[in-house]
């Protein structure tokens, strides 16, 4: 029966990679895979990582199964910096469950809404590609909207409209900081705006929250989520901590979910842990362990959080690099200084980034995505001049 599966492309991201890895020029950058690098190229382990998992070492006593919700001293943990100190749980409405990384997080969001009745997702475009894969995968229709405009800002009006037309059934799927892949995000005003549209019109908001803390800070990268959750009555959050911890190899990641009335929470998580346990029946352990463990020692979320505003001034110093430069040929590098996060997203045609590629061993995804933390302070002239070379 095998043979009658069809053969599917190969993944153009995975497919980049080995190509880059097979270049034997010593200057190649490598701006296609969605990992942090420090300046010198790496990227290692958290420090508060390898601390915790010193303390796991000595103290975990069993490899027991946790269940599908998976360690729930880890999902408690995160809530206060994803909902706020204050009040987490908003009034013993939200609960939420262990997950395989932010898109185990995004599966299972999208599965619970799609068992609640929940048809149809819209969604800014371009998105992460697996969204799409998702939605598909799971028989949810995608209805796409423009995300930005050509001018490097998001498109409030396309937004406005997408809201206007939900009908009954209708969800829509917002980034919560850090777009993914142009680095466009919504200011503080625009979320304001948002969260009003979403209530009035009654649509189920679905926020991935994958980069917390790469962008502005913890807090400041939150307060879209919290706007919009503050202002409607039910949501679904997908968490990772892949990125915010390094923990990518991992897969740490949460989906919340936030109910009108605490009393609907029970019925709510018991769909996600039947959902769960038919997808990956538990979640793995390890890096969910050590999330929580920093967690719950100050000195090293102290730590942990040095690590992040480390990697944040470094974001910023590559993009303010590149704004800097200005024109590069024909492509306008400004806007990327006012963009958020990992990626941005260059105006180049198919056969620049092959140009790029060929000619200069600089290596991004078809789309013109590249990951700014695979530039540094020592191949960051040749990327501008190589990209002027391109497109002049």
């Amino acid at each position: 029966m095998l043979e009658n599966l069809a053969q599917q492309p190969a993944d153009a991201l995975l497919a980049l990679i080995k190509l880059h890895n097979a270049d034997p020029r010593p200057d190649k950058i490598d701006l296609g895979v969605g990992v942090y690098r420090t300046g010198q190229g790496d990227t290692p382990v958290f420090a508060a990582i390898k601390a915790a998992e010193k303390v796991l070492l000595e103290t975990q006593d069993s490899k027991s199964y946790l269940g599908p919700e998976g360690d729930m001293g880890f999902v408690h943990a995160l809530m206060p910096y994803i909902f706020g100190a204050d009040d987490p749980t908003m009034g013993g409405r939200i609960e939420g469950m262990q997950t395989p990384g932010g898109t185990g997080a995004v599966r299972l969001a999208v599965a619970l809404a799609h068992k609640a009745g929940i048809g149809r997702i819209r969604m800014g475009l371009p998105s992460w590609p697996n969204h799409a894969q998702i939605f598909a995968d799971l028989d949810v229709e995608l209805a796409g909207f423009k995300h930005a405009t050509g001018e490097g800002v998001v498109d409030m009006d396309a937004l406005r409209e997408a809201i206007a037309a939900c009908e009954p059934g209708d969800a829509i799927l917002l980034h919560g900081c850090c777009h993914n892949p142009t680095g466009i995000d919504y200011s503080n005003e625009n979320w304001d705006e948002i969260a009003a549209l979403i209530a009035a019109k009654g649509v189920l908001p679905i926020i991935d929250l994958a980069y917390q803390g790469l962008g502005a800070g913890m807090e400041e990268d939150a307060y879209g989520l919290r706007r919009v959750l503050g202002a409607v009555p039910e949501a679904l959050v997908a968490y990772s901590c892949d990125k915010n911890f390094g923990m990518y190899r991992d897969r740490v990641g949460a989906v919340y979910a936030m109910v009108a009335d605490p009393a609907q929470l029970d019925t709510v998580l018991s769909n996600g842990n039947s959902l769960a346990r038919a997808a990956w029946s538990m979640p793995p352990d390890h890096g969910a362990a050590a999330v929580r463990i920093i967690l719950s020692d100050p000195e090293l979320v102290r730590i942990w959080l040095d690590e992040l505003d480390t990697m944040r001034a470094r974001m910023r110093q590559v993009r303010a690099r590149l704004a800097e430069a200005g024109m590069a040929g024909a492509i306008d590098l400004t806007p990327l200084g006012g963009q958020n996060g990992l990626f941005s997203v260059l105006p180049l045609s198919g056969d620049q980034i092959m140009a790029l590629r060929s000619d200069h061993g600089i290596y991004m995804a078809g789309s013109g995505r590249i990951n700014v933390a695979g530039l540094t302070m020592g191949n960051i002239d040749k990327f501008i001049a190589s990209v002027g070379s391109v497109s002049a």
